[in-house]
Order: structure tokens, then sequence, then C-alpha cells
């Protein structure tokens, strides 16, 4: 499913408030791309020229929404940035949008946010948008292989730099898990295999679930710690929600916190997988598996995202979205500028990503931003983990500053 950031917040203001606006009326913060601009420190790239121009960055969701590019060109001109086309590959049998139908319109929204919040780090990076004829449902494999089967396709043809997933399926779901028989996880990987081997770089939200998940059955919560494929998987950089205290500039006034409110940043060990070599520094934490998430962006309800939408003819104008959904997209927009800066793909950053890490604490060039206000992402009664010094499967690595730790990547992968 849409890692729940697909959902609208439950309120609904159909036209932009400031971040005092949305204090007072609804005791949540609300901000624009251009306070994540700020937050993120973004601005001393684009004044240098680096804003994902000549990257291209793959949006993979179900059904996708039938008015995205009229909702991008509104969504850029009311910030002041200039649009760009987004490619629509339509994969399978799509069909029909039906604002009727609750399956489309959760697609819609999330299509809407992925798009406009990688859009909002990388203005000048091409967007392609898969959209998938299937939708990936709570047991854990429909519509995967056919969102698979896309990506390697695209992947194949040289199409694309940076995949943002904004989707997952529990572990346990997945057939054969409950008999230690893995196979049907295995046996998905195939795409990621060939980004590894094409150097494209694979993102994927961490879920709203902390450290907790969605259930077979679609209904709930498992009472007890479970991780989601795929963002367990190794070759995925799993990317995990923070909550920002932000001023109307989009200067900090507290430093990040977990994203803890309308769900929680997912994180945790995978049952699955076991502790790849680029975590061997972190096996204290992790133990013996691959623990996520990796790194984190904005996810959080109070710090949500305005996004502008008009797929529902009943409620056109800007919502708030939250949740991992946000993280990813806009983590691919930075791995973007990444590339841009090297000049080629970076492929797998996962072993940039920690070695950068293991020398934040003494180099601050590296723009890693460690999360570690001791807040958690435990969710649904399920105990989760502590935003701490170092890597957490809270938060992972931390978050960034984008203006150094973009060059820093650059260099280092």
């Amino acid at each position: 499913m849409p890692a729940i950031a697909g959902e609208q917040s439950k309120n609904a203001a159909h036209s932009l408030l400031t971040t005092a606006q949305c204090q007072a009326q609804w005791q949540v913060s609300c901000y624009t791309p251009n306070q994540y601009r700020q937050a993120y420190n973004l601005n001393p790239l684009y004044r240098a020229g680096i804003t994902g121009k000549g990257r291209t960055i793959v949006i993979v969701d179900s059904f996708g929404s039938p008015t995205i590019q009229h909702d991008l060109d509104v969504y850029s001109a009311r910030f002041g940035m200039k649009s760009t086309h987004v490619d629509i590959v339509k994969w399978g049998t799509v069909p029909r949008f039906d604002s009727t139908n609750p399956d489309h319109m959760g697609w819609a929204g999330e299509t809407t946010l992925d798009v406009e919040m990688a859009h909002a780090v990388a203005p000048d990076a091409h967007i392609v948008l898969v959209e998938s004829g299937a939708n990936q449902n709570g047991d854990g494999t429909t519509g995967l292989r056919e969102m698979m089967d896309a990506e390697k396709s695209l992947i194949d043809r040289g199409v694309g730099d940076v995949i943002s997933q904004s989707f997952g399926a529990t572990e346990n779901t997945f057939p054969g898990f409950r008999k230690g028989d893995f196979s049907s996880i295995e046996n998905l990987r195939y795409a990621f295999k060939d980004a590894a081997k094409h150097k494209v770089t694979v993102l994927a939200a961490s879920g709203d679930g902390g450290a907790t998940n969605t259930n077979a059955n679609g209904n709930g919560d498992y009472p007890y710690r479970v991780n989601a494929w795929p963002s367990s998987d190794p070759l995925a950089v799993s990317v995990g929600g923070t909550q920002l205290h932000l001023d109307a500039k989009g200067d900090r006034i507290a430093p990040d916190s977990v994203f803890n409110d309308e769900g929680a940043s997912g994180g945790g060990p995978s049952h699955v997988f076991a502790r790849p070599s680029y975590q061997t520094g972190v096996e204290q934490v992790v133990g013996g598996h691959r623990g996520t998430p990796d790194v984190s962006m904005s996810a959080a309800m109070k710090g949500g995202a305005w996004v502008y939408s008009s797929y529902d003819p009943k409620r056109v104008g800007w919502d708030l979205f939250v949740g991992t959904s946000e993280a990813s997209p806009l983590f691919a927009g930075i791995v973007a500028l990444a590339d841009q800066v090297a000049g080629h793909r970076l492929g797998d950053i996962h072993q940039a990503l920690y070695a950068l890490s293991a020398q934040s604490s003494r180099n601050p060039s590296t723009g890693i931003v460690d999360v570690k206000d001791g807040t958690n992402n435990s969710f649904a009664g399920v105990t989760g983990y502590t935003a701490a010094k170092g890597y957490d499967m809270a938060t992972g690595v931390g978050t960034i500053d984008a203006a150094r730790f973009v060059p820093a990547l650059a260099k280092a992968g």
C-alpha cells in the first residue's frame, strides 16, 4: 500500500495558510517548498547551478493521477519555480481514472505528493512517472511484480538515475514467511539487482507504522515488531521520517525529532535479510539483520507538506500530506543533485552514506546531521526505537544539510 503518507490530512484548507495560521487553527505546522529549501540548506546549491539538471527521477505508483501535469504546473507557479514536463509511462492495463474509487483516489494523492516533492528539491530534474495498472495491496505480492517489471524495463532502456518507491508490504505477509521460506521476496528483487548493475539508485519509504506495519488484511497493524519490503531490501536506501521545527522562513527553532504523530517513522530489523556489509559499523545497533531506515527526511503531520491537486473535482486546492511517502521523493531530489555534481549516476549509495556518517561526528562537512533528541518511533502499542547519538532504527544515520551533503556524497560515491 502507499506508505500511509499517500493519505491527505483530515484538515483541508483548499487555500494556503501560513505556518502560524496552521498552528492557530489545527495545532500543527505546515510547510512550503521554500521552507524546506531553507531548512535543508538547498539554496546555496541552486545559486551554484546545482538543480538536478540532466538527471532523471523515476516515480512508481499504481494508477497515477489524471491531472498530475496541471497540478505540478500550479504548484510550481505558486512558489516561484519553473515547472517541468512529467513523462508518463503506463505499465500494464491502467484503468480509466474513477474519482469514486477509493484506491484510485488514494494513489492519485500519492502520485501528486511524490511528483511535487521530488520537483521541490530538484527543480530541473526530469521526472518519469510510472503508472502501474495493478493495485499493490496488503497480501505482500499483488501488483509488486508488475511494478518491478516496469522498473527493470526502464533501467534496461537507460531511463532514470534514481527511483523513488512510496509503497511497501510487511515481510510477514509474503507467502512462505511463516515457514522461513523467503523465496517470494527474493524472486521480486530482480529490478533492484538490475539497478545495482546499471548504477541506478533505488529508494524506498520506510513506512509509517513505526516498529510495526500493516497486517495481511490491511485493517490494522501487527501487535509486535515487523518490517516491510522493499524498504528492508539491502539494495534499497530506506528513507525514514523526521519532524521539522521551523519558523516562517524555514529556519529551525529546534532540532529535528522523530516523525511520530499521524503514524511514525518505519524502522527496525528485517526478518528476511541478514546484515549487509555496509552496516558492519552499526552492528551493535542492528545485530545480525538488515536495519532500517538508512536516512530520514521530513514526514510528520506536525510539519506537513503543502500539496496542490485537482484530481478530485470535489476537493480542488491545497492539502497537507504526511509520512515517509513524502520523505522518499524528497531524498530522491537530493540524489539527483548529487548525481549532477558527480557528473554520473552514483548507484547504490549505502557504502558512501555510512562512511560519511562514521566521519560526521568529527567532520561536519559530510552534511550528515544526527537526530538524537530522544524521541522514538513507538506506534500502535508496539515499542519502537529511540533517536540517539549515531545510527538508530528510528531515523538511520539522521538527516542532511544539502549544501554539504550533496558534494560530499558526489565525492564519496
